[in-house]
């Protein structure tokens, strides 16, 4: 929920923005949509294909019903209507690296419709960005292109691999709320385990459409359409230039030309790309070769007690029952594998420290060695129990910083390190006493000095006892003591 985000109709007042955005989520299925192969990526061109999914003259794709439990899914968890019954349709264009000709779709009875998103806005409001539809389709192949030879080269592995594409009203106002869109729609995608959110590998792409009108005029302006952004930063910059681009263009009593623009990210600026196709361009009909999809109220609860907690349900959870601030939630919501790991290890501890060692202690040893939670030896029920030995005093937070340490390392057990390296805290007030007088003794100087009113120099007492205690004394008693004494 980071506000970090320029808004450039800030600079000008008279105009506002409409953007609405179609999501392209490529599902996490075995196999693709309509046929056997493996849905993954080969590193050797054009070895991941069969006769479906390269248009080989008299096949017949049969549809992926695991596809089919991806998009109930993510309909019930972006607030969608899901069809009784859907159909699929043939979206007819000319692409080099569509084998076919045609996408196998759906057109006019989409499988989701009328959702929402909610997204939370800079000054902490909820804003619900009302969905479209959310239908299913295959992805088209991949060209490549050697600049060096002036050649352009086709892989058909990724042809036919299973997309849903999520369709928002225009209701974006700004670069800010189509960041925190595309933010929540990831982590939505995350959560249910249905796609991998990774933006470079193209498996989560966006393209967004973008329009803008004085404030006093209710028709929405002509919209241009931004292609397949593959960062937040880059959706942002490219959002913020395109509104200025056409407010000037505007401005000047030229016309906004219906068109899709690409991105240029070294020239930091939109490029026109083609004229924008609109449906009748695709000469839609039905798909011939797939049936209706049924779906009965008996699959749609199947699929829903699949469903996990989503991630602004537990950002809201986080902040009312832990007592988290928005952005110490955020930190852990926005990262599935961390989140995974927060709740496990809430349920081994309730204490209210739990939550400061994941974001302070944890974090900073999984930045600095480069792995994942998953990856780390400090598990959720270590962390857990090096935190309630703090908590109760059997050692010190000194102490605790090492054994987290030595657990890192070399995975054992919290409560074996500290009675291996003899970590456990002295909190005997009658030995802590002792040392006290001792300290009093040597240092008389500063004793003076403290009843004169150099009341810091209770530190420094409470450093030389943690010094003859190597570091077993509770900080907290030795204080305590000193403060009684010096008194």
């Amino acid at each position: 929920m980071a506000t970090d985000v320029k808004n450039i109709l800030d600079s000008f007042p008279d105009y506002l923005a409409n953007i609405g955005i179609e999501v392209h989520v490529q599902l996490t299925t075995e196999s693709k949509i309509y046929c056997s192969c493996a849905n993954k990526a080969s590193m050797s061109p054009n070895t991941n294909i069969c006769q479906v999914c390269t248009g080989q003259p008299g096949v017949l794709p049969t549809l992926n019903k695991k596809v089919v439990d991806y998009a109930i899914l993510a309909g019930l968890a972006t607030n969608c209507s899901i069809a009784e019954r859907s159909s699929f349709a043939r979206k007819h264009y000319f692409y080099p690296d569509t084998p076919k000709n045609f996408q196998i779709t759906q057109g006019d009875d989409p499988i989701c419709f009328e959702g929402y998103v909610p997204i939370i806005l800079e000054d902490g409001s909820i804003k619900k960005i009302r969905l479209v539809r959310i239908h299913m389709e295959e992805d088209a192949g991949k060209s490549i292109h050697m600049g060096s030879t002036n050649e352009t080269f086709v892989d058909f592995n990724r042809a036919g691999a299973p997309l849903l594409e999520i369709v928002s009203y225009p209701d974006i106002a700004n670069a800010y709320e189509a960041r925190e869109y595309l933010r929540m729609i990831r982590l939505i995608v995350q959560y249910l385990g249905i796609c991998s959110g990774n933006m470079e590998e193209g498996v989560f792409r966006a393209d967004t459409n973008i329009s803008v009108r004085k404030k006093e005029t209710e028709e929405l302006g002509t919209r241009c359409e931004l292609k397949n952004i593959n960062s937040f930063k880059f959706i942002v910059d490219a959002i913020n230039y395109e509104i200025e681009r056409q407010i000037n263009q505007l401005g000047r009593g030229e016309r906004i030309v219906q068109e899709t623009r690409l991105w240029d990210t070294k020239e930091h600026k939109s490029i026109p790309m083609r004229s924008k196709e609109e449906a009748s361009d695709y000469r839609y009909f039905q798909e011939p070769d797939l049936p209706y999809v049924d779906v009965d109220e008996s699959w749609i609860a199947k699929i829903r007690e699949q469903m996990p907690e989503l991630p602004y349900q537990k950002f809201a959870r986080l902040c009312k029952e832990k007592g988290l601030s928005p952005y110490e939630a955020n930190i852990i919501v926005e990262d599935v594998a961390l989140a995974q790991y927060t709740e496990e290890a809430i349920q081994h501890s309730d204490s209210k420290n739990l939550i400061k060692w994941i974001l302070r202690n944890l974090l900073a040893y999984l930045k600095e060695q480069k792995i994942s939670p998953s990856a780390c030896k400090v598990t959720p029920r270590k962390l857990a129990a090096i935190v309630d030995m703090l908590d109760k005093g059997i050692i010190n937070n000194l102490a605790a910083q090492e054994v987290f340490e030595m657990v890192a390392a070399t995975g054992k057990d919290p409560l074996v390190v500290v009675k291996e390296k003899g970590l456990e805290q002295i909190g005997s007030v009658d030995e802590l006493q002792k040392i006290v007088q001792e300290i009093m003794t040597a240092n008389p100087t500063e004793v003076v000095a403290y009843k004169a009113g150099k009341t810091k120099l209770i530190g420094f007492f409470v450093g030389q006892a943690m010094q003859k205690t190597k570091g077993k004394g509770d900080p907290k008693v030795l204080q305590e003591l000193f403060k009684k004494d010096l008194a």
